[in-house]
């Protein structure tokens, strides 16, 4: 600390004492050198108030040593002292106390200048009326101001905007509030060609008593990180939005919304393939030079595309040679230019439909990226930027546009094999399924088949309707867990071993044991290729089935299921009720029984056997789903085609539900007017009088010319019970389409079709059996066994 008696005299100083010029009066002292005065450059500089001062010895506000301040918080200020003697006419009155900047901190305030002044980031201050106090040179720069020109003006009195308006805001809030503020702006300021991104700092500067008495404000250009930032996300974007869609131009649409819609990475972007890839099939190995012929599969853009000047999707366009999409196609790189390359503008004169596209939107820059996989090159994408967004393409949006587009083109892949092997489904599917009603004298069916997705999927749902002996028909809905070649060919196998059981008559719980043990003893599941030997099921194969027989003489229907959805019979009076039918394990499980119910089926009833794809729902539990079937059943409609609509509209309305199998049969019974049957002894004399009662009842029937057939049948089988059966026996004919012969007996020995020797005297009858009839065969009963044999009349 400096004493100075009298006033300081002026004289020529070195530079470093030029700062003494910059002196402060901070206080007076009265004569016992306590506090008298305490200037508010003081009060600011120490932070004691006058109140906590004046009265007090000056000598308590320097430290220990008596070279410098002390601040009321206890830190040292580096600044010295002078005191200067304030005379009066006899004595000393007190002393002026003054304080200097030292040379070192004068150096360091011009540092600390230089470096505010000279920061790349935006600083600014303003004060507690939102007005601009001071901005560094990158600001002035930034807007286009020189310092006099903005000083003392609110910032939205120089930049228009409303970014700017909810930066003032903020600034406003934060003197209020004394809380600091982060944002993130994406502007573009006056002196700026581009927007920028702006990541803001609003922070309140406080004196020690904790008073805002300015607000500081410091913008960082971080348009770097964020356009990397936003290259990551559109990457990021595309791994959860693309190829959720198996379809060749649905995923190609999906790359159009993410580049386009979601990420504004371009303004336009076109996805063009070639026309193999739509047919599920490889194109052939390039590279493709020359004209080049691609499909559109997508397109869009920031603004409505005029129809005159885009392809339209499907649209089949030959790209030249100088064609940027021909270009990558020949090298298999990307294609980077602006519209006024030279070889731009000699593909807009080769092709007036880009042309026509880039004059209307006003195109500057474009990028063409081959679209490959498989080492093959499956078509192009190009993108483009027109003049609403400034920024041409560069290398970093072709090095990440090039990462999208191949996994876009494994997507595409993927569809395309997708494609091939749903078409390999469907084709195998329509093969195995009926195609419409099945023809029957004493039932009406129809049916209705809808694959998960609609007609673009394939699943394993299935059913069929099986002509048996008797006039009798069967009727089985299945259900094979999966969808695509596997659950199509599976579901083929398991409709062919239900039709093989069929033909030998077993009831429904026989026929669905057997069917269980050729799933457990298939082997193991295998995927389906080329190379698989497909003639087996495999062995866990998560299958339920439902066989139902209906006998139209006895009015009957026997049923049994595996793990199947039980079926509904809706009345003559409309009334519909679910079967109360023994459920059954799923086929597959092995050693576990099956049951068979027996119901009444009478004239006019309806029958609806279908898959749970018809009943279940998110939205609903089972027995929602069961009711809700019903009363759709139960509704009177003109026909059974009405009714399968009706069921659908009302059952299953989603398309991408799950796959659905809906067969309804409407019972006829036959009446006696087709039917003739005798009870006749076991007596060898009886097989006169029974060849005798059928031509009597061909006669009657008009079938004259079957009698002498008829009564050769009538006379093996009914000889070769009395041999070799136990009564009683029974005759019957019955006429439908087919002329049946039926001759039942009490036992369960069934007779075999063998080749009689020269010298035998029997074993022939049989074989004739065979040759002069349609067919011939044997079902057991719960009494017995039946022996029949069928003959053609419709030609009689």
């Amino acid at each position: 600390m400096h004493h100075t008696s009298g006033l300081p005299e002026r004289r020529n100083r070195h530079p470093d004492e030029a700062h003494r010029d910059e002196s402060v009066t901070i206080a007076v002292t009265d004569g016992n050198g306590c506090v008298a005065y305490w200037s508010r450059e003081a009060q600011e500089l120490l932070g004691y108030t006058p109140a906590e001062i004046i009265g007090s010895p000056l000598a308590e506000l320097f430290s220990t040593d008596g070279t410098t301040f002390r601040h009321r918080d206890g830190s040292l200020l580096e600044t010295r002292a002078h005191l200067s003697p304030l005379l009066g006419a006899t004595q000393q009155q007190g002393f002026l106390v003054t304080i200097v900047p030292s040379p070192e901190t004068g150096k360091l305030q011009d540092l600390m200048w230089w470096m505010l002044e000279q920061q790349s980031p935006s600083l600014s201050i303003y004060d507690r009326e939102g007005r601009l106090l001071w901005a560094n040179e990158a600001t002035r720069q930034a807007v286009g101001f020189g310092q006099g020109e903005v000083r003392g003006r609110r910032l939205t009195e120089f930049i228009q905007g409303s970014a700017f308006e909810e930066a003032e805001r903020r600034i406003l809030r934060v003197v209020e509030t004394g809380e600091p503020e982060y944002t993130e702006l994406f502007v573009a300021l006056p002196r700026e060609t581009r927007a920028h991104a702006w990541a803001v700092d609003v922070f309140p500067l406080k004196d020690g008593n904790g008073r805002v008495h300015a607000v500081g404000v410091v913008g960082n250009d971080y348009s770097e990180q964020y356009h990397s930032r936003e290259r990551l996300a559109l990457l990021n974007e595309a791994r959860t939005r693309i190829g959720a869609s198996l379809d060749v131009t649905g995923t190609a649409q999906e790359l159009v919304d993410v580049t386009v819609r979601v990420s504004r990475f371009a303004d336009f972007v076109s996805v063009d393939l070639l026309d193999e890839v739509f047919h599920g099939a490889l194109p052939g190995p390039g590279p493709h030079t020359g004209p080049i012929a691609l499909r559109r599969a997508a397109h869009g853009g920031t603004a409505p595309l005029p129809p005159d000047a885009v392809l339209g999707v499907g649209a089949i366009h030959t790209h030249p040679p100088s064609s940027p999409i021909a270009r990558c196609q020949a090298t298999g790189r990307p294609v980077l230019h602006g519209i006024k390359d030279p070889d731009i503008v000699r593909w807009l004169a080769e092709d007036a439909v880009q042309a026509a596209y880039a004059d209307a939107f006003g195109t500057h820059s474009l990028l063409a990226v081959p679209i490959r996989a498989r080492g093959l090159i499956l078509g192009a994408a190009l993108f483009l930027r027109h003049s609403s967004s400034p920024d041409p393409f560069g290398p970093d949006d072709r090095t990440v546009i090039e990462d999208l587009v191949a996994r876009v083109a494994v997507c595409l892949d993927n569809a395309r094999r997708f494609t091939r092997e749903r078409g390999i489904a469907l084709a195998l599917q329509r093969s195995l399924l009926p195609r419409g009603p099945t023809a029957h004298p004493t039932v009406e069916t129809a049916s209705r088949y809808v694959p998960a997705g609609g007609s673009a999927g394939v699943g394993g749902d299935w059913f069929d309707v099986i002509p048996l002996p008797g006039a009798r028909v069967g009727l089985v809905v299945g259900d094979v867990v999966g969808h695509g070649i596997s659950a199509s060919a599976t579901m083929g196998r398991l409709r062919t071993a239900v039709r093989t059981l069929a033909d030998i008559d077993l009831p429904p719980d026989e026929l669905l044991t057997h069917l269980d043990d050729i799933v457990t003893h298939s082997g193991l599941p295998q995927d389906i290729d080329d190379d698989q030997d497909t003639s087996e099921i495999p062995g866990d194969v998560g299958a339920t089935c439902l066989y139902a027989v209906y006998d139209p003489i006895s009015g009957t229907c026997s049923l049994a299921r595996a793990g199947h959805p039980p079926p509904i019979l809706v009345g003559p009076d409309g009334t519909a009720r679910v079967i109360d039918l023994p459920a059954g394990p799923p086929l597959g499980l092995g050693s576990l029984p099956f049951e068979a119910a027996e119901i009444a089926l009478p004239e006019g009833s309806l029958l609806a056997l279908f898959t749970d794809g018809l009943i279940e729902s998110r939205h609903h539990d089972i027995d929602e789903g069961n009711r809700s079937l019903c009363q759709a059943l139960a509704r009177p409609e003109p026909s059974l085609e009405a009714v399968c609509d009706t069921v659908l509209e009302v059952q299953h309305p989603e398309v991408d539900a799950d796959d659905v199998a809906l067969l309804l049969m409407r019972a006829r019974t036959l009446g006696p007017e087709s039917l003739a049957s005798w009870d006749l002894s076991s007596d060898p004399a009886t097989v006169a009088e029974a060849r005798r009662r059928a031509c009597e009842r061909l006669t009657a029937w008009g079938l004259e010319d079957a009698a002498f057939v008829t009564e050769l049948v009538v006379s093996e089988l009914f000889t070769n019970a009395i041999r070799y059966a136990t009564g009683p026996i029974r005759l019957r004919l019955i006429k439908d389409r087919t002329l049946t012969c039926e001759v039942s007996d009490g036992s369960s020995t069934s007779p075999h079709l063998r080749r009689a020797r020269l010298s035998d005297e029997g074993g022939r009858g049989l074989l004739l059996v065979a040759q002069l009839t349609e067919r011939w065969g044997t079902r057991y009963t719960g009494t017995g066994k039946t022996i029949w044999a069928e003959q053609l009349i419709q030609a009689m």
